[in-house]
């Protein structure tokens, strides 16, 4: 593998081949795009840590640099639900960095996908989507410009349209069940 690192301009950060087939059976990714993944992690790293990518921790500011998430209305809320640090301070390594963009990945299942755009929508992490939490992602999907807030009114109407689209067992809160429901009807969501 030295003589392959050096070939490859000798930047010594390479994915060990178990490991490699170990992310592949555990997420939706190719090898390429694994390898891809090890290299763009690597590359956000500071050069010191390089060598130990695998260990290594990329704090949130850097993985908001991300072109997929610096756009991403949810960012901070995706940096919270990938990441598997003590500290909930949205920090990766690389395993949880290998989840996010299996998550993302077109081969994902659908399942999958929902399950964690629901962790992503429940903002106080309660295990259901309440009023508050619909109330955030609106304001998320709607930026937080002058003119494109919604009036309060506007606000409770659009929330009582989902309630009453979404809420099955008419709780007044929407559970991942009846939120997959809703995802199944309409996979565009």
């Amino acid at each position: 593998a030295e003589a392959a690192g050096a070939a490859m301009g000798g930047s010594g950060s390479l994915l060990p081949r178990e490991a490699l087939s170990e992310y592949q059976e555990l997420t939706f990714l190719s090898k390429q795009e694994i390898l891809l993944a090890y290299k763009r992690f690597s590359e956000l790293l500071p050069k010191e840590e390089r060598e130990n990518a695998c260990s290594a921790r990329l704090p949130k500011s850097c993985i908001l640099t991300l072109p997929e998430l610096r756009a991403n209305p949810f960012q901070h809320q995706i940096c919270r639900v990938f990441s598997t640090s003590d500290n909930m301070d949205g920090s990766m390594s690389f395993e949880d960095f290998l989840d996010m963009l299996s998550v993302f990945s077109d081969a994902a299942t659908l399942d999958i996908k929902s399950h964690y755009a629901f962790r992503i929508f429940d903002f106080d992490e309660d295990g259901a989507l309440d009023r508050k939490d619909l109330e955030k992602l609106v304001n998320c999907l709607t930026g937080d410009g002058e003119g494109s807030q919604l009036s309060t009114a506007e606000m409770e109407q659009l929330i009582q349209n989902i309630l009453e689209e979404s809420d099955i067992d008419k709780d007044g809160t929407i559970n991942l069940s009846e939120f997959q429901h809703i995802v199944s009807r309409s996979p565009d969501f």
